[in-house]
């Protein structure tokens, strides 16, 4: 009798229940998976992609923000380098004018050698290439008789009256000028002329009265002659 109910037992047991499992647990496996656990992947998907794209955003303005920081320093330092050239030739046009001005002296000294025909011998050729040298520094000299006198680039030593000028005239250069480019370091010396005071104006009366006593004959003619008494 007993022997009966144990088999009828074991007729009874699940045949597809491993030895290790238990009912739960196999209940649990079969189970399909239900809604919410198959939806709760895509709303993390969504969520990242916010995240992502937020982070691009702020790249993209970090390198916006870098690549104008980058544009301003490139702009900066060229301006500095157009300053560190201007000023560069500056000094270099400074020192050179400073260095020429010293050796003015010594070509009006050769000046006036030629001028008296003492430039000769050695002396002569010491002078031209001292001259020369000069003249590749940028040294130019200005200053010619006959020309206008103009105070920017003259400096009148003398002054006179000449009746054959129409303006003032420089009638002799004591010194010459110099300049390097369009820098003025010494303005030429000069003896200067002006019209003789009243001349031009005397003219022009003693035209005016003769076309007066002209235009007065010719009333007298008309009119048969001046009155008497």
């Amino acid at each position: 009798m007993t022997e009966e109910t144990s088999g009828f037992d074991d007729a009874r047991e699940p045949a597809d229940v491993s030895s290790g499992d238990t009912p739960e647990a196999a209940e649990s496996k079969a189970a399909p998976p239900s809604s919410e656990e198959g939806a709760a992947p895509a709303g993390d998907e969504a969520v990242a992609n916010v995240g992502l794209t937020a982070q691009l955003d702020q790249v993209r303005t970090a390198l916006n923000e870098r690549t104008a920081d980058l544009q301003r320093l490139q702009a900066e330092y060229q301006n500095y380098r157009r300053r560190v050239e201007r000023d560069r030739i500056a000094v270099k046009e400074i020192a050179v004018a400073n260095l020429l001005t010293e050796l003015l002296p010594t070509l009006d000294d050769i000046g006036r050698a030629r001028e008296h025909g003492q430039l000769v011998g050695d002396f002569k050729s010491v002078a031209e290439s001292l001259e020369m040298v000069a003249a590749k520094m940028g040294l130019q000299q200005f200053g010619k008789e006959g020309e206008p006198f103009d105070p920017t680039v003259h400096e009148a030593l003398m002054h006179s009256y000449a009746p054959d000028v129409t303006e003032t005239t420089c009638v002799a250069i004591l010194q010459p000028g110099y300049r390097i480019g369009e820098r003025t370091i010494r303005p030429a010396r000069v003896a200067v002329a002006e019209p003789q005071p009243g001349a031009q104006p005397a003219k022009g009366e003693s035209e005016g009265d003769s076309k007066a006593e002209t235009a007065e004959k010719a009333d007298d003619k008309e009119s048969g002659g001046p009155d008497e008494g």
